[in-house]
C-alpha cells in the first residue's frame, strides 16, 4: 500500500507551470516559452472525418473515401537478391547433430552425423559452410 506524502495534496498549478528555457535543456530560440507559436496540423483528425453523425453512419462511406483514408505500408529497402547460389551464406551439405565439445564459451559446434535421420526443423535448417582461404592474409 502506498503512503501519502507529508507535503499535502498536489496542486493543479504545479502541472500547468511552463518551464522557462533556462530550466530546460531544449533551446527553441525564444526567451519566453509562451512566445513560441503553434502550428496546427494540416490534415483533419479522424474525429472530424466522415461518419460521425447518425445521417452519415446510415449513408455509409464510398469506396473512394475509404481508399483515401488508407495509409500505405512502409516497405523497407533491401539490397538486391543474389540469384547466384554460390555466393549465398548457405552451405551445400546438410549438417547433422551439433554438439558443443568444448565448454570454453566459443560459438562453435562439432558435427557428429545425422541422428537416425529424424532431424527437427531447426537441425534440418543447419548447413555446413566450408571455410574459404582468404587471399588477403
Amino acid at each position: 500500500m502506498t503512503e501519502m506524502s507529508d507535503s499535502g495534496p498536489v496542486e493543479d498549478e504545479d502541472f500547468l507551470e511552463q518551464l522557462q528555457p533556462d530550466d530546460t535543456l531544449i533551446d527553441r530560440g525564444v526567451d519566453d516559452v509562451l512566445d513560441e507559436g503553434y502550428t496546427a496540423p494540416e490534415n483533419w483528425s479522424a474525429l472530424q472525418g466522415f461518419g460521425n453523425t447518425p445521417a452519415e453512419m446510415r449513408q455509409g462511406e464510398t469506396l473512394e473515401q475509404r481508399v483515401a483514408q488508407e495509409e500505405p505500408e512502409v516497405v523497407r529497402e533491401e539490397g538486391p537478391w543474389n540469384p547466384d547460389n554460390e555466393d549465398r551464406e548457405v552451405g551445400g551439405r546438410r549438417a547433422g547433430r551439433l554438439v558443443d565439445a568444448r565448454s570454453d564459451g566459443e560459438v562453435f559446434g562439432t558435427d557428429v552425423g545425422i541422428d537416425g535421420g529424424a532431424a527437427s526443423a531447426e537441425e534440418a535448417a543447419m548447413h555446413i559452410i566450408e571455410p574459404e582461404d582468404d587471399e588477403d592474409e
